[in-house]
């Protein structure tokens, strides 16, 4: 046979074109079958097999490098050899790949300034502007993502650049480097009425006013405003503006009648008054009026912080119950939002830590959960409570 014949040019061709395919191809291709040239010579490459004088046919013989698939034993039929294709895929990892991060924590410069005011415009991001990707930043950028339906990374990728872009203002150079300049002044000293009432109770609620409510924008009153606008980092005037009077009410609830009268309030136990059904047992004690919750065990508080509760149209469900089940890493179903740290004490109302919480205070509302800022105190919180343990909700 012809060095160049169309047999042995297909012997020699077809496992490299094999191996080819193999390696650079995402899906077998079909090889063309070799002509076979009818030739009286016995291929150089065949295997000689005995015939038996009977007139049978040879039993087949297996070849060194054959595939044990295209056999035949004990009486069954060939084996169906795997594609390439199925063959690769076998073999092929299944990769989940992280969306690469333009920001992320421990970076610095003037672009986390500018992350860190695109987030404040939107209230997640609150405080002094600096350059530095930190804790509280990382915890502004969870809390957009998780509102927003993006995924919660901690830190940014083109996709939450792209919707915090195009929800908010390039911020002035001014804006970034915390240089502020005081607005119109909404009230000033000599000031008098009800709204100077609110303001002083706002005040005593955060510890910068002790003295009488009595409606007069006076000294005292004058003192509490220019500590707090200099704690806050507002322009420190001593006069309120709306900067002034914005950051106060994220920080405070609206007074009592009681509180803008000067009547004293009732007994509290550890900074909260608690109902009397949290005096005995182990009680998660939650009051709506002064957004507190206290771990109380036997009428003693270990444990107390802010909460945040339901709006209207979700509200938190009063009453007495108890700790069903705990999930420390629980992914809402229904809102697909992280609930770390969840006690869950009716239907699907639980008690869990907040990124909007920690990041917005009380200007957003939950779906009728109760609402924890405090990452590290709902975590003691989850490790000191037990299932069956009750939980009174109540409105005073």
């Amino acid at each position: 046979m012809s060095l160049f014949s169309p047999r042995r040019m297909g012997a020699v061709l077809a496992p490299l074109l094999l191996l080819c395919v193999a390696a650079c191809a995402p899906a077998p291709l079909a090889l063309p079958e070799p002509v076979v040239e009818q030739s009286t010579e016995p291929a150089s490459s065949a295997v000689p097999t005995a015939t038996p004088q009977d007139g049978t046919p040879p039993s087949p013989t297996k070849t060194a490098g054959a595939s044990p698939s295209t056999g035949t034993q004990d009486g069954e039929g060939p084996e169906t050899a795997p594609s390439m294709s199925e063959s690769l895929t076998s073999v092929t990892p299944s990769l989940t790949l992280l969306p690469e991060a333009i920001l992320a924590p421990g970076d610095a410069g003037d672009d986390v300034r500018d992350l860190q005011h695109r987030l404040m415009q939107l209230e997640w991001y609150s405080g002094k502007i600096t350059d530095n990707f930190g804790e509280q930043t990382q915890l502004a950028v969870e809390g957009f993502q998780t509102k927003r339906g993006l995924p919660a990374l901690g830190f940014v990728d083109d996709a939450t650049w792209d919707r915090l872009v195009e929800m908010t203002r390039t911020p002035t150079r001014d804006e970034m480097y915390n240089v502020l300049k005081p607005g119109p002044a909404l009230l000033a000293s000599g000031a008098r009425g009800e709204t100077v009432k609110d303001l002083q109770a706002r005040l005593k609620q955060v510890a910068w006013y002790d003295a009488l409510i009595d409606g007069v924008y006076g000294a005292q009153t004058l003192e509490a405003v220019t500590g707090f606008q200099g704690k806050r980092g507002i322009p420190v005037t001593g006069e309120v503006d709306q900067r002034t009077i914005d950051r106060l009410h994220a920080m405070t609830r609206t007074p009592t009648t009681d509180e803008l009268n000067n009547v004293a309030p009732k007994p509290r136990t550890e900074g909260m008054t608690l109902d009397d059904r949290c005096l005995s047992g182990r009680v998660v004690c939650i009051s709506k009026k002064q957004r507190k919750l206290a771990f109380v065990v036997d009428g003693q508080v270990k444990l107390t912080m802010d909460v945040r509760f339901g709006s209207e149209l979700t509200p938190t469900r009063n009453g007495a119950f108890s700790v069903n089940w705990k999930s420390k890493n629980h992914v809402s179903s229904l809102y697909k939002t992280a609930m770390p740290y969840a006690l869950f004490f009716s239907g699907g109302q639980a008690v869990h830590f907040s990124a909007d919480f920690a990041a917005r205070g009380y200007n957003g509302s939950s779906h009728g959960c109760v609402n924890v800022r405090n990452k590290d105190a709902v975590s003691a919180l989850f490790d000191a409570t037990s299932v069956g343990d009750t939980v009174i909700v109540y409105p005073g």
